[in-house]
């Protein structure tokens, strides 16, 4: 067991899209930082992998040399309902498609080249915070120090992180399923299919590869006896489309990336001595947008307010105020938006007339995609 003495300017935990992100934009800087990641990289997570293009041009000034890695521009969209309507509209900002796999492994690299410490396959069981005073971060590879901790840690609150607001259960809760498999599919499209209880999005990622990823209403699951199979063929399948993709595509997993118990909704950006960044501040609809974009914007967003903190030698609590206004003024309104759009998908019939009605609405159609797609950064 290690116990580190000298303390880090940064300790991140969870190493994810947002935690690497912001440890290199630190790192950039000349701060001192260290990466808690539970995992060992590379490694599948359930994700839609489409990230808007408003954060090409960050990703390339951390470094990540995506104009090499062949990847593909998506900018058309198809969504549609269980009743077989399907809404075409283009993508004026547009995505490109990579996995996850790949993208948290290049920044990793990144990371590790840039001089931040990464520890892999470590869990972090405690963090004691007293104000503006040294943090003490217990993990399963030993006791380290930091004057800031922040927390990338996806969707799933750790306990030493939960309090009384982000405790309380959501009345929905969903599974999250992920495959890769190879399919005849448009290139430059990105497509979300309803089904009764949830939607599955398909798009390109890198290889000539497709990510295929749905979410569902967990009581779809205990309906179909917890068995993955019976809730595709039962449910999904009612959607012509995704009958058609999952009947005619070579399948690469042998088994899917499943995560469990997932809900929608904001929290908050600083808990018991942590700053929030990416899922952890809030999960994001992936009506949103998408929200490896939303958690690379908020490392972004953070990066600064720690960088102008250390240079100024600040005290903790005007930055705690600071990057909760931040937050709040890049993402509210896109968060929101989500939330409504989460109501109206995954219903058999108000999906059906929703996406009828937009079709004959290409101005508001327009209006709804630009809300829950940011400006680039």
């Amino acid at each position: 067991m290690e116990i580190n003495n000298k303390p880090y300017k940064c300790a991140v935990i969870g190493g994810g899209v947002a935690g690497l992100s912001l440890a290199i934009q630190l790192a950039d800087h000349g701060l001192d930082v260290i990466v808690f990641e539970k995992n060992t990289y590379p490694f599948h997570k359930v994700c839609g992998e489409y990230i808007s293009m408003e954060s090409w041009n960050f990703l390339l000034s951390l470094g990540l040399p995506l104009t090499e890695m062949h990847l593909p521009h998506i900018k058309q969209l198809g969504i549609s309902s269980e009743k077989g309507f399907m809404l075409q509209a283009p993508l004026a900002l547009g995505g490109f498609g990579i996995s996850r796999f790949t993208l948290d492994q290049q920044l990793y690299f990144l990371a590790k080249a840039k001089g931040v410490r990464v520890i892999e396959n470590c869990r972090v069981t405690h963090v004691t915070n007293d104000a503006d005073q040294i943090t003490c971060i217990t993990t399963s590879a030993g006791i380290f120090t930091a004057e800031i901790v922040c927390g990338s840690y996806g969707k799933y609150t750790p306990a030493f992180a939960k309090n009384e607001t982000n405790s309380k259960k959501e009345v929905i809760n969903y599974i999250g399923v992920k495959y890769h498999i190879k399919t005849d599919f448009p290139n430059n499209k990105i497509e979300l299919h309803n089904f009764e209880g949830g939607y599955c999005g398909i798009s390109k990622v890198e290889n000539n590869t497709y990510c295929l990823c749905y979410l569902s209403a967990s009581d779809q699951l205990k309906q179909a006896d917890n068995d993955i199979k019976i809730l595709e063929e039962t449910i999904l399948f009612r959607n012509k489309y995704l009958k058609q993709i999952f009947t005619e595509s070579k399948f690469l997993f042998q088994q899917p990336v499943v995560t469990s118990n997932v809900t929608f909704h904001k929290k908050n950006t600083y808990v018991n001595g942590i700053f929030l960044v990416g899922d952890a501040a809030g999960s994001i609809t992936p009506l949103c947008g998408n929200g490896m974009s939303m958690g690379l914007r908020g490392s972004f967003i953070l990066a600064q307010l720690l960088i102008s903190f250390y240079k100024t030698n600040s005290r903790k609590k005007p930055l705690i105020a600071a990057y909760q206004h931040e937050w709040n003024k890049q993402f509210n309104t896109r968060i929101q938006t989500g939330y409504y759009l989460q109501h109206l998908f995954g219903k058999k019939n108000t999906t059906h007339l929703v996406l009828k009605t937009l079709d004959k609405l290409p101005g508001l159609t327009q209006k709804i995609i630009g809300l829950t797609h940011g400006k680039p950064f």
